[in-house]
């Protein structure tokens, strides 16, 4: 996640250390630890709580633009709220809506993105493998053919680890982008930059990485590609510093 400087901006001058343990701690150690818990699931639990306890300042709302940009819709919003209303009670709803309603003004369900396969779900499985969230729509069910494919939906600034499809022969992974606009990039080469229709062919047993651009949603299809002894092998992350660095 970015690193939260709300504390020192709002707070730096009176009272430092507050802002100290707002920014480092509380955002830079609890909110980060995604391997633990996504900050999709983390803005959920943030946004009950604040309901529970009858707080509808700036502090929710800025928790709930942090929930849409983690990924959560307009939709899950609704819900999640009406849900927690049965518990926080019916007045801490309405409240909790007032504010949703300016945070997702302007969305739609026909802004759901995807391209024409859809979003699917959230791609839990597999979010520590991800920086940012990410979403699932198998096209194939695993073992029904030789060639397995899924949907992927990256939102800004998503992108997964560096990566590796391994293989004794054969393998590799086929990328067919169908919405927005994304990144590919293979070790010691310069990124590509991606649009709906481009297609990358990923060889077996090379280190890339792939993901939306900054402020762009991106999809694609993942074919894997039969070969022997095929596995994917995680390596570490792509790095804030380095992906900034991106256009």
């Amino acid at each position: 996640m970015k690193k939260q400087t709300a504390g020192r901006d709002m707070l730096g001058e009176f009272a430092p250390k507050f802002a100290e343990l707002n920014d480092d701690v509380l955002f830079g150690q609890v909110w980060s630890r995604e391997d633990k818990l996504s900050l999709r699931d983390r803005s959920l639990i943030t946004i009950c709580v604040f309901m529970g306890k009858g707080l509808f300042d700036s502090s929710l709302k800025a928790h709930m633009t942090n929930a849409k940009n983690n990924g959560i819709t307009k939709e899950e919003m609704a819900e999640i709220i009406t849900h927690a209303a049965f518990y926080a009670g019916w007045p801490n709803a309405w409240a909790a809506f007032n504010i949703a309603k300016e945070v997702y003004a302007g969305d739609s369900t026909s802004e759901l993105h995807g391209g024409m396969f859809g979003m699917g779900e959230p791609n839990v499985n597999f979010a520590k493998y991800f920086t940012g969230n990410s979403y699932l729509k198998p096209l194939t069910k695993q073992g029904e053919s030789a060639v397995f494919l899924a949907n992927v939906t990256f939102e800004p600034a998503c992108r997964n680890n560096w990566h590796i499809h391994r293989a004794a022969n054969g393998g590799g992974q086929i990328l067919i982008c169908v919405e927005g606009e994304g990144w590919y990039c293979e070790e010691d080469k310069d990124p590509q930059s991606l649009k709906e229709g481009d297609v990358v062919v990923i060889p077996a047993n090379v280190k890339h990485w792939h993901g939306a651009k900054k402020d762009r949603w991106f999809s694609h299809i993942a074919v894997e590609v039969p070969g022997e002894n095929c596995l994917t092998e995680w390596c570490e992350p792509v790095s804030d510093e380095e992906y900034d660095k991106l256009p």
